[in-house]
């Protein structure tokens, strides 16, 4: 795999650095990181209905609109407070 140049301001780059430093990582890795564990909208859009699906077809349950934006604001919710316990 080759290594690509990314431009960021300084203050970015300075921030990056401490936070890698804190999570015991480098900036390469953290940024790696982040690339491969977030999602793009049409990538959360399909995994939700894949998951909209298993649930369906091995447990009968079908999760409306409503209820799949309701339990969205729970996990959001959790992980703010999970979030500000771990600050």
């Amino acid at each position: 795999m080759s290594d690509a140049m990314i431009r960021v301001p300084a203050e970015v780059r300075d921030r990056l650095a401490v936070i890698a430093e804190a999570r015991g990582t480098s900036i390469r890795c953290l940024v790696q990181e982040f690339a491969e564990s977030t999602l793009t909208e049409e990538e959360r859009r399909e995994r939700a209905e894949r998951a909209r699906t298993y649930l369906a077809e091995h447990f009968g349950v079908e999760v409306g609109d409503e209820e799949s934006a309701a339990m969205g604001r729970r996990l959001r919710e959790a992980f703010v407070r999970q979030q500000g316990e771990a600050a």
